[in-house]
């Protein structure tokens, strides 16, 4: 580590954990505000919904680049970096005037922020810093749960401020907690040389040619894109289904909510099961209980107990997937470019969402509900179970060798 003796494990796991918190509550305050933002701008709500609709690609697309930096630079310099750029996001777009003002800050710049300050680079930054493969899936388990807590603690904040004063001094409340960032990050600045030695002198473009041409990694992918999908489909169109039903009218929030907090529970125990049983195999499991918690839901009766337990199921299985994704790269791999590969995988991820989002909506304007994506959900959960049982999770034989 970069000087001292201060900068452990542990207290790199409780910045990292700290900066995902930021990062992803900030992220689901989004709903709070765009409405009140677009009535003050006097837009509509479709200028500021296609600019964080970009931003989810933005993100995606940004994330295998800022792991490719992070990789050959450092991980805490990109977090600093885009810690900087997101709270710059949310400033640009307080103060914005014109579409295209409001499209560079809350569009480019927070899109790009979060492709460095999301899962594939934050469980980088913490794994590479701990040895035990059993713990790492832990700390991964721990970091992952941050982003929950992030949205229980950061959402009922923001939703205060939006009601004693206005949405702008929401965002520059937003710009502030976002800065607390850059001072994380520099706990997480570390040195790369024996990461390098521990691999020999491996290019990044060695690295992603060795990992496309690997069946296990293209299928660990194929499997992240059905996680993407899914979720996003889920916490954007799951509340306005709900309101179809004869249910409590706040049953869509409190759903969001529960799935939220189960999910602190489930990223721990699944992240600390990967250091006990194979990750393909709980992946599949992930999969096959989201298709199975799915098919239940909407074939019983849905009422507000049956919410309940189904956001309680679907907040276990939520984001599990994100620790244990990772822990695969990093076990087939190693840790050297575990960012850049990791951040590829989230491409995928991304365009998932995008889709199941897109799909979600477009559907629903034809045909009146979201059964078409709902099954399509269900039937992709058992082909992404299908596709991560087959991976061959052994480490590579250079990495095999070098361990001996």
């Amino acid at each position: 580590m970069s000087s001292g003796n201060w900068r452990t494990p542990f207290v790199i796991l409780l910045c990292g954990t700290a900066v995902m918190l930021i990062a992803f509550g900030i992220r689901m305050t989004y709903g709070l505000w765009i409405g009140p933002a677009s009535s003050g701008l006097g837009w509509g709500l479709e200028s500021l919904s296609f600019a964080m609709a970009a931003q989810a690609l933005i993100w995606g697309f940004a994330t295998p680049v800022m792991g490719a930096i992070a990789d050959r630079y450092g991980t805490g310099r990109v977090i600093a970096a885009c810690g900087v750029a997101f709270a710059l996001g949310f400033i640009v777009t307080a103060n914005a005037t014109t579409r295209i003002e409001a499209f560079l800050g809350i569009g480019v710049l927070t899109g790009i922020a979060m492709g460095g300050l999301t899962a594939p680079i934050i469980l980088t930054a913490i794994s590479k810093v701990v040895e035990d493969e059993k713990k790492r899936g832990l700390y991964a388990g721990i970091a992952s749960a941050g982003g929950s807590s992030g949205q229980v603690v950061l959402v009922p904040v923001i939703q205060f401020v939006l009601d004693a004063t206005d949405w702008m001094t929401a965002l520059l409340v937003l710009a502030a907690v976002t800065a607390l960032i850059v001072p994380l990050a520099f706990t997480m600045v570390s040195k790369r040389e024996h990461l390098a030695a521990a691999t020999g002198q491996q290019s990044l473009g060695e690295a992603l040619g060795e990992a496309f041409r690997h069946p296990g990694y293209l299928l660990l992918t194929a499997g992240y894109f059905v996680c993407g999908f899914q979720t996003l489909f889920i916490v954007t169109h799951l509340p306005p289904m709900l309101e179809t039903y004869d249910v409590s009218p706040e049953m869509g929030a409190w759903s969001i909510a529960l799935i939220g907090l189960f999910n602190i529970a489930g990223c721990v125990v699944f992240g600390a099961a990967g250091g006990r049983w194979r990750k393909k195999n709980l992946l599949a499991w992930i999969y096959i209980g989201r298709a199975v918690a799915m098919t239940a839901f909407i074939l019983l009766p849905v009422t507000d107990t049956s919410i309940v337990v189904f956001s309680a199921v679907m907040g276990i299985l939520w984001l599990g997937v994100v620790p244990l994704t990772g822990g695969v790269v990093a076990q087939i791999f190693g840790m050297r470019y575990m960012a850049t590969l990791f951040g590829c995988a989230f491409v995928s991820h991304q365009l998932g969402g995008f889709i199941g989002i897109w799909a979600g909506g477009w559907l629903f304007d034809m045909f009146g509900n979201f059964l078409i994506v709902w099954w399509a959900s269900v039937a992709l959960g058992v082909v992404a179970a299908a596709f991560n049982l087959p991976i061959d999770d052994r480490p590579l034989q250079r990495l095999a060798g070098q361990r001996a």
